[in-house]
């Protein structure tokens, strides 16, 4: 079956996310995670993209960035040949490390790219690695407080206020409402199917028609989502994908 083609961001604005080939990890020390960084810096370079944000997790890196003259695909690809070869010669190793497609998403609007940014640098609080995002070494928090030559910081920061400081503050404030957010579901871990879902839901809220829901009252409706998005296994993206209720008023609820 054909691949089907990425979705074009109308800012350049995507979310990538780059996960080792089955699920393996992606460092064995901070030596990996420094060389990560530096490979980072040495494409921003050649590549002239512009990066907003980034984390380093085990098996997975996240990357915020905006596509300029490079195309998206050939600058990951940049990226993570330059890694595989130092990590292959590291470890004697030889083969794939990353899986053979990266994921992405489209960031088209500010607020998305707020949701992102903050999720990104979330990863490791909500896997439990640190009690303040901030503490993180391997994610980009620390930039936007410090200063960066690698991240293109004012971006975000002009948006939260022209004073530096004050946008700091903000920025901080912002990062420490810890929230739901899912960006780019991790589809191979979803355990129900879109046709299992649909079904799942018409039994939940005993109606025939999936898209009874859309026209229902606004408190029953919202009662609904609420109940639907305790249940394991079912994803935000799955339930707005499903019932056609817009993502981001299920991420609110």
């Amino acid at each position: 079956m054909p691949r089907s083609a990425r979705i074009k961001s109308k800012t350049g604005i995507y979310h990538v996310m780059l996960r080792g080939i089955n699920r393996q990890d992606l460092f064995e020390d901070d030596k990996d995670r420094e060389r990560f960084v530096e490979t980072l810096e040495t494409c921003k370079e050649k590549s002239r993209n512009t990066l907003f944000g980034y984390c380093l997790m085990n098996n997975h890196v996240h990357l915020l960035l905006r596509e300029n003259l490079e195309p998206l695909a050939v600058t990951i690809k940049r990226i993570s040949s330059s890694y595989v070869y130092y990590y292959n010669w590291k470890y004697s190793r030889c083969g794939h490390l990353f899986q053979e497609r990266f994921k992405s998403e489209v960031v088209d609007t500010d607020a998305y790219f707020f949701t992102v940014l903050r999720y990104i640098h979330q990863n490791p609080l909500k896997a439990k690695m640190v009690r303040d995002i901030a503490d993180y070494t391997w994610c980009s928090c620390r930039d936007y407080l410090q200063g960066s030559v690698l991240i293109d910081t004012d971006f975000a920061l002009k948006m939260f206020s022209e004073n530096r400081d004050q946008a700091i503050h903000a920025f901080i404030d912002f990062h420490h409402i810890v929230t739901s957010e899912e960006c780019l579901d991790d589809e191979e871990s979803k355990k129900i199917n879109d046709d299992e879902a649909r079904e799942l839901i018409k039994q939940y809220a005993k109606i025939k028609n999936i898209h009874e829901i859309q026209r229902m009252e606004k408190g029953k409706r919202d009662e609904l989502v609420t109940a639907l998005k305790s249940i394991e296994g079912l994803a935000l993206r799955q339930i707005a994908r499903v019932t056609g209720l817009s993502y981001y008023l299920i991420q609110k609820l």
